[in-house]
C-alpha cells in the first residue's frame, strides 16, 4: 500500500457461545468475504481481534430464511458447520432487527436450520440428523458403520466413534477428560488418511446418564473452549451406545450445552448461550 493510501475499515462484532469465540462480519448486499490471510490476521490473538472462527452474515439462500452465514477457521480454511456459531449468528440477527420473531430459519453452508429464541442470550438450533455412514463422514477404509472404529497409528491404537453433523467428528470415550492426551491423539487422527477431510476430535467422559464432560480439538482451530457440533456428535455417539439419555447436558471448558435427540430417525437439537463481547473495526 502506498504512503497516505486510505485503508478500508470494516465493522465487526466479537461474540462467543460458551467460550467458543467468533468475529462476525456483515456481508449482506453481496460484499466479498475476507481472504484467507485476512482471516488469519483477524483470528490472531496477539495481532488481531482473536477468535476461533470468523462468521460472515450474508443474504439468505432460501425464501423463508432471514439470512445465511459462512464459517472461516482461524487458519483461513472454510468450514461447513458450527453449532455455537449458529447461535451467535441468531443472536446477532435478532439484535440487528432482521429476525424479529422468537422462531425463524437460518441458512448455514449446508442446510437450513430452525432457530428458537429461548431468552435474550439463549437459543435452540435444529441441527438435523446425525449421519453414521462412513461415506457421509467421510471415513475411509471401513465398509459400513460401526459402534467403534479402531486405527493403529504409529503404534498407538485409537478406538473411536465417528459421525457427521455436517462436518466430520471422531468421539473418544475416556475415564478422565482432564487427563486425556488431547493434542497428541487428535493430531494423529486429523492427519490420518482415513479422514480425507481431516476431523474434529472429541474426548468425552460420561459422568451420569444425563451429563457428559467434553473437550474438542477442532480442524483448523485446535482445542476450543466449546464446540457445538462436537457436543452434538459426542451426545449422538453415546446415545446410540445406550451410555446416556436422549436429553443430556454436555459440559465443555467454556460452558454447558443441552443436546436432545428423541430417536435415531429424528432431528437433533442443541441449546445454549450466545453472548456479545464488543464491537470493533478492522482495516482491510
Amino acid at each position: 500500500m502506498s504512503p497516505g493510501a486510505e485503508r478500508k475499515m470494516r465493522r465487526f462484532s466479537k461474540m462467543h457461545g460458551a467460550g467458543n469465540d467468533f468475529v462476525v462480519l456483515d456481508l449482506r448486499g453481496g460484499l466479498a468475504p475476507p481472504a484467507a490471510a485476512h482471516c488469519r490476521l483477524l483470528a490472531d490473538r496477539h495481532f488481531g481481534a482473536g477468535c476461533d472462527q470468523i462468521l460472515t452474515v450474508e443474504d439468505p439462500r432460501e425464501s423463508g430464511s432471514v439470512a445465511s452465514y459462512r464459517i472461516w477457521n482461524s487458519d483461513g480454511s472454510s468450514s461447513q458447520q458450527c453449532g455455537n456459531g449458529a447461535r451467535c449468528i441468531a443472536a446477532w440477527l435478532v439484535r440487528d432487527g432482521a429476525a424479529g420473531e422468537d422462531n425463524f430459519a437460518l441458512d448455514s453452508p449446508l442446510d437450513t436450520h430452525q432457530v428458537e429464541r429461548l431468552s435474550e442470550q439463549h437459543y435452540r438450533i435444529g441441527m438435523g440428523e446425525p449421519r453414521f455412514d462412513p461415506d457421509a463422514i467421510p471415513l475411509r477404509g471401513f465398509p459400513g458403520a460401526r459402534d467403534q472404529y479402531v486405527l493403529d497409528i504409529h503404534d498407538t491404537v485409537i478406538g473411536f466413534g465417528a459421525v457427521s453433523m455436517g462436518n466430520p467428528h471422531a468421539v473418544i470415550e475416556v475415564d478422565d477428560v482432564d487427563a486425556a492426551p488431547v493434542d497428541s491423539i487428535a493430531s494423529l487422527l486429523q492427519s490420518h488418511e482415513a479422514f480425507p477431510e481431516s476431523v474434529n476430535v472429541g474426548f468425552a467422559q460420561v459422568e451420569s446418564r444425563g451429563r457428559i464432560r467434553l473437550r474438542v480439538y477442532e480442524r483448523g482451530a485446535g482445542e476450543t473452549l466449546a464446540c457445538g457440533s462436537g457436543a452434538c456428535a459426542a451426545a449422538a455417539v453415546l446415545m446410540r451406545r445406550g451410555r446416556v439419555d436422549r436429553d443430556v447436558a454436555v459440559v465443555l471448558p467454556g460452558g454447558e450445552l443441552r443436546i436432545v435427540w428423541p430417536s435415531d430417525d429424528a432431528p437433533l437439537s442443541m441449546s445454549g448461550p450466545a453472548a456479545f463481547v464488543y464491537e470493533g473495526e478492522w482495516a482491510q
